[in-house]
């Protein structure tokens, strides 16, 4: 993530960014902010918003961009992935805004820091389009935001680098709105281990216990989609609540190292806890994800554009943009129907009260599946599973009512 700069009142920057190419697109720009992201060619537009089942999000990366860009969620320009006219006609209910730092870049306490500035960015942004949106904290929210008609924006914490290993700190996060917190993220904490990295401890230490414990009794959730698989393991055992894997996938499909394997899906099952499947194609589809190494050529350009266009975010937006579509234009995109092997096989293995959706959107560029490049797109996913031979019953499920369902086991454990 770029380093936290304020936006001055009224300024607006209609730039994408994109988390997953940090440090290609635009390292001279932005002072190393992330790549772009943006909509492909029309695929399937759906027409209108649904009227279908409650739609609830757990993982969206949309607010690195309020913080980079000033971002007014009220605008729409054809870049953008989750804004209000898209989340509108994607018919999202609720969803949960990641509030993200690098866990490499920066000491804890500076994390810290930008965890209290993301949540504050967030907050005004929700603030100002009452008619639209309001800050969820609890199971009930969402199905205000339903009946209501708003979308329910809530905050959850990527990395527990955030919390400097503080529980008073955590407990604050919490107090601001705070309602799930990813263990890991890219890289171990002293009290956790990461999946993809081993300089640090392999599982849950001691006081990594005492954090899940604690959270455990303010109601908030605890989410692996980075951890190691020994952290998630020790997490299943030490928890009373609920896990969550907010953006992950199924290993026996795609060879992802965050992938679950169908024995942590049963673990998953039994404690009650959700997979958010994800929809980067990277963890979707390992012939797709070998191709990446093809797009050399064009994370150069990006380079290029980034030193180009960085004293002009509108036009380095745009450029970057149309380096994003020439990507799928070069390595294609898997069909929508791989992402639904992803949830069918994890509501085989798991059940299907334990499956949700964990987008990512706008952390993975036009990585995703064909059909699904934008929020505004979901009803394509729904009909998709529906044509798989989903009942109306197990597609609620999916679009939300099992996110919602572990949110107030949540709440009733803390009870």
């Amino acid at each position: 993530m770029a380093p936290l700069t304020p936006v001055p009142s009224g300024t607006i920057f209609c730039v994408m960014l994109n988390r997953r190419d940090f440090g290609v697109a635009s390292a001279a720009a932005l002072l190393g902010a992330c790549g772009t992201t943006g909509e492909a060619p029309p695929d399937a537009e759906p027409s209108a918003a649904p009227s279908g089942p409650l739609y609830f999000d757990l993982h969206i990366d949309t607010p690195g961009r309020l913080v980079r860009e000033g971002l007014d969620l009220g605008e729409s320009p054809e870049y953008s992935q989750v804004d209000i006219p898209k989340m509108r006609q994607g018919g999202l209910n609720a969803g949960f805004f990641a509030v993200f730092s690098s866990a490499r870049s920066k000491e804890p306490i500076e994390s810290v820091k930008d965890a209290l500035t993301i949540t504050d960015v967030i907050v005004q942004e929700v603030a100002r389009h009452p008619d639209d949106m309001f800050l969820a904290t609890t199971a009930d929210d969402v199905v205000r935001a339903q009946r209501e008609d708003k979308i329910g924006v809530m905050l959850g914490v990527e990395g527990g680098h955030m919390i400097d290993s503080s529980i008073e700190v955590l407990r604050q996060l919490y107090r601001l709105g705070t309602r799930y917190l990813g263990l890991t993220h890219s890289g171990n904490t002293p009290w956790v281990g990461a999946a993809e990295y081993d300089d640090g401890p392999e599982g849950l230490t001691d006081h990594g216990r005492e954090i899940v414990r604690a959270m455990n009794r303010m109601g908030m959730m605890a989410d692996l989609s980075h951890a190691s698989q020994k952290a998630f393991f020790d997490t299943v055992e030490t928890s009373s609540a609920p896990i969550l894997n907010t953006h992950a996938a199924c290993f026996a499909i795609a060879q992802h190292p965050r992938n679950l394997t169908d024995e942590m899906l049963k673990a998953l099952a039994d404690n009650g806890g959700v997979l958010g499947v994800a929809y980067y194609t990277g963890m979707l589809d390992d012939e797709h994800r070998a191709r990446f190494k093809e797009l050399a050529e064009i994370n150069g350009r990006r380079r290029e554009v980034g030193q180009q266009f960085s004293g002009d975010l509108k036009r380095l937006s745009q450029e970057l943009w149309k380096l994003n579509l020439a990507e799928v234009e070069l390595i294609g995109a898997p069909p929508l129907s791989r992402l639904v092997d992803h949830i069918e096989h994890a509501a085989t293995v798991a059940g299907i009260d334990h499956v949700g959706l964990g987008s990512d959107y706008d952390s993975v560029g036009l990585k995703l599946p064909a059909g699904l490049e934008h929020i505004g797109k979901t009803p394509n996913l729904i009909e998709a599973m529906k044509e798989r031979g989903f009942s109306e019953e197990d597609v609620a499920k999916v679009m939300g009512g099992n996110a919602l369902r572990a949110l107030r086991a949540a709440e009733a454990a803390a009870a």
